[in-house]
Formats: structure tokens, sequence, C-alpha cells
């Protein structure tokens, strides 16, 4: 089958690799698409996310869907929620799976052996990690399922959104999806901040009712205040942007993975104006969640800018880290096993 393997920083390679047998518990699924995720971008260009170094080759890729071709969905169109956590340690027993210490996640070096990830053809996962599309949902779009969820978790824990102002730092794949998940929220006002007009534009498409240009501070656009603020940029400018121009015992929301190290941030306004800074992390229940607001918006298609055959996918990789050209890109499986 085909598969797209990181060997290291910058060595992407498209090869086969032997279907996988499922395990007593797993089933297989056809892949059909694959997401680009902004991590994958990480592995390829500098080896790693965040803290998590390659340390052997892996399998890319954990935004999938496809049919399932083994196990109780066997037949069905079904999207692959990408985490298994332990069930066991104390964050797993607080109902807080997203931040398991010992979870498995797709295509995640972030325990050795790696574990392997969705970008192939064939793909044996735990049976229960699968779900069945909603009624009218088609592949192509079920596959922002996963990142729908990573914004959805990092909505809830902004908190209640309905009939406020909430400012959105950083107009990429994710921060798109967080415009989106604020709006099925009932967020009154979003107002988006970006670097890029076409990562504007896309943001607009997913409802976004302001969008500025981060760089030009003189721009009447800039919110006065706002009531909470969802950091998705991954850079300090975009957090202290956030801190800065929620109001006074607002929320800040830091999505976007900041880079490694310490990071400069304005802790004063912290502690003067009270301010709520949060982590948000993966996901865990909003998988389905995710699923049921794409069966219902079409909207999500516009956020799709480009479909991609697997065996290209060094292309593919490079017209997702090109924001000028593109907003989520997917990689198209189909008679590839």
């Amino acid at each position: 089958m085909l598969a797209c393997v990181i060997h290291g920083r910058g060595d992407l390679r498209v090869t086969e690799l032997p279907v996988p047998d499922p395990g007593p518990s797993e089933a297989q699924v056809a892949v059909r698409y694959g997401g680009v995720c902004g991590s994958d971008l990480h592995y390829w260009r500098h080896g790693g996310v965040g803290d998590f170094r390659l340390r052997e080759p892996m399998v890319l890729g954990h935004e999938v869907v496809g049919t399932a071709l083994t196990g109780p969905l066997t037949g069905l169109p079904v999207a692959v929620h990408p985490a298994t956590p332990c069930g066991i340690c104390p964050e797993c027993a607080d109902g807080r799976r997203n931040v398991c210490r010992d979870t498995r996640y797709l295509g995640s070096a972030a325990r050795f052996p790696h574990v392997q990830g969705g970008f192939a053809a064939r793909l044996a996962v735990p049976a229960e990690q699968l779900r069945p599309l909603p009624e009218g949902l088609p592949l192509r779009r079920a596959a922002l399922a996963e990142p729908l969820s990573v914004a959805l978790h990092a909505v809830r824990r902004a908190g209640t959104v309905a009939g406020r102002h909430v400012l959105v730092t950083g107009a990429g794949p994710i921060g798109c999806l967080v415009v989106a998940a604020l709006r099925a929220a009932g967020a009154a006002r979003i107002t988006v901040t970006d670097l890029l007009p076409e990562a504007l534009r896309y943001a607009t498409v997913a409802g976004a009712d302001t969008v500025v240009r981060a760089d030009d501070p003189a721009d009447a656009r800039w919110p006065a205040e706002v009531d909470a603020a969802v950091e998705a940029s991954g850079v300090a400018a975009g957090l202290d942007a956030c801190l800065r121009l929620v109001r006074r015992g607002g929320v800040v929301v830091q999505l976007g993975m900041l880079p490694p190290g310490p990071s400069p941030f304005a802790g004063n306004l912290v502690v003067t104006r009270e301010v709520e800074l949060r982590g948000a992390f993966r996901f865990d229940g909003e998988f389905d969640e995710a699923l049921e607001l794409l069966a219902r918006e079409p909207v999500f298609d516009g956020l799709i800018s480009a479909v991609v055959p697997a065996r290209e996918a060094e292309g593919a990789f490079e017209l997702a880290a090109d924001r000028d050209r593109s907003c989520k890109v997917l990689l198209d499986f189909e008679g590839q096993g």
C-alpha cells in the first residue's frame, strides 16, 4: 500500500508499506482522505513539533476518513478518532482524556516507538475509534472532523461565548475552524487578525465579522476591547494582542503551539486585569459534535482549498505550507491500496 513517511527534517517519502493486519479488537479502514495538519508540516520542516522530536521514520497523518473494511462498521464511511487515552491516569480519571499522560495519537512522535499515522491507503486502529458518518456528510468534508474538534474544544475552554465579542489571532486552518465553531456557539461578533490577505479571506468564509491585518496597528477595525480571545497563530505577538485587548476578567485561550522554551508574554496584565489564561490541547468528546456540525453546515467546503493525489504528497505539503495559496489541503488515497 502507499504511505507517506517522514524520515527527518525535509525528508518526506511516498513509499510502499505492507498492509497492516487488524488485531482482535481492531478494524481495518480503506483511507480516502487525509488532511495535512500544521503538526505534519512541523515534522516535515523541522523534524519535530515542540518538544516531540523524530527518532525513527514515521507515517504522518491523523486527520483521516475512509471506509471500514472490517469490524462492526464494515462497509460504512467512517471518520477515525486519532487518540487512544490510557484510561487509568489521573487525567483520564478526572474526565480530561485529551491531556492523558500516556495517550497514543496517530502520527505522533510524543512517545517512542512513535505512533504511526494515517497517511496510508490502509489503516488498522481500535474499532472503538471509528465513527460512522452522519447521514448526508460526504467523506471530503468529514476530513475536517479532527481539526474542527480541536477548534470546538478551544471554544469550550473559552467559556460562554454566546452573545459576546471574541477575538481570534491567526487565520490558518485551525483559526478559521475556530471562527466557524464560535459562530455555531452563538458568538455575537468575531474579529480575526492575520498577516496574510488570503488567510483573512478564508476567515470571512468561515464566518468572521471583521478581519484586520495584524501588522497594521492604525487600522480602525481593531476592537477597543473583546470579551474573550483565542490565540491560534502560535506566535508570541498573537498572545500579546489577546492579553491587551481582552476585557478585565476576560478569558484568553492559548491554542496555537508556541515555540519550545520560554515565551515572553504580558504577565502583568494577567495580574492587574485578572485575565484568565487557559491552554487548549487536542479534544475528546468534541469529535462526535464536530461530525454533526459538519453534516449541517456545507460552508465548511469553502475551507478545503485543494485535494491532491497521495502520490504527490510533497507538492501537497508545499502547497499547505504556503498560506498565500491555501487553507486546508487534503491528500486523496483513492486506488492506492
